[in-house]
């Protein structure tokens, strides 16, 4: 016993505490499980019977569905144009390395969602000396968990503001790829600068971002819709290629914050989360 005492204690000594991901400054009250039932109820009311495509978000550790709108596949991001950055508090997808459920939130897609399952050091939680994408939603504190949308069309176009950015004049029926990635916030400078994962530039002739992760694990594509909470009762009726990667990074939350004080998409705070999809006709299939 006494042995197994100062083994307990020297491993103490050697691994800082590390503890859950995932914060609670913004946790209010969650709505029941029922009002998330009647929204996916409505879903399926009012879809069932009238040809809408797949839909996102989902879960990409299984890719299974009934839906049978096909379209065709967009191009590799580096053969269109990014056209709009933003990202939303807490993953809208399922699978990989955030799996972790935030609740059932308040009802309108906030406080919801998928969190990192992974551990974080109390160092990287040290809380902030001011707040970072503060809306009457809340903030983003260390240990929060964001997904990323790079969003790219094969329109002629530039980066911009909202969906919006993503059309054009000539072309208001792009194809639509997005390029998904989820991180964990840490108060950490050594961790990956959101200023530099947003860096933009021109790559043969296309607006790009030019740091987007290639090492998070390999990309889940598939094909689905736009997303947001806005579409949480109703289906998103625009056609969307994605690629999700399946490992979370650590980025630095004071980067965050100083993208959203000014950046080309005017984005000052996270969006909200619609509700994982899980109707399988609502959902693609595998491709392959």
């Amino acid at each position: 016993m006494i042995n197994k005492t100062r083994v307990l204690c020297a491993t103490a000594v050697l691994f800082p505490l590390l503890v859950n991901a995932g914060t609670t400054q913004d946790a209010g009250h969650n709505v029941s499980d029922k009002v998330i039932e009647k929204q996916r109820a409505e879903l399926a009311i009012n879809t069932q019977g009238k040809g809408y495509g797949p839909q996102s978000p989902r879960d990409i550790d299984t890719i299974q569905g009934n839906n049978k709108r096909i379209f065709g596949e967009a191009p590799d991001y580096t053969e269109m144009n990014l056209c709009n950055i933003h990202f939303h508090k807490n993953a809208e997808h399922k699978g990989g390395e955030f799996t972790k459920y935030a609740g059932n939130g308040d009802g309108h897609g906030y406080q919801s969602g998928y969190q990192y399952s992974g551990k974080l050091s109390k160092n990287e939680l040290t809380p902030l000396k001011n707040e970072v994408g503060a809306s009457k939603h809340g903030s983003l504190y260390p240990g929060d968990t964001i997904e990323v949308h790079y969003v790219h069309s094969t329109a002629q176009v530039s980066p911009g503001a909202t969906l919006g950015a993503c059309l054009s004049e000539a072309n208001s029926n792009p194809q639509l790829r997005v390029e998904t990635q989820v991180f964990v916030l840490v108060n950490d400078t050594k961790a990956m600068s959101f200023m530099e994962l947003t860096k933009l530039g021109m790559k043969n002739g296309l607006n790009q971002a030019l740091n987007i992760p290639s090492n998070t694990g390999e990309p889940v594509e598939y094909e689905g819709s736009t997303t947001g909470p806005g579409y949480n009762e109703k289906a998103s009726p625009l056609q969307v290629s994605w690629s999700v990667r399946p490992k979370v990074m650590k980025v630095d939350i004071n980067t965050v914050g100083k993208w959203l004080e000014g950046n080309a998409f005017d984005e000052d705070h996270a969006h909200g989360v619609r509700n994982l999809v899980i109707n399988p006709d609502l959902l693609s299939a595998d491709s392959d």
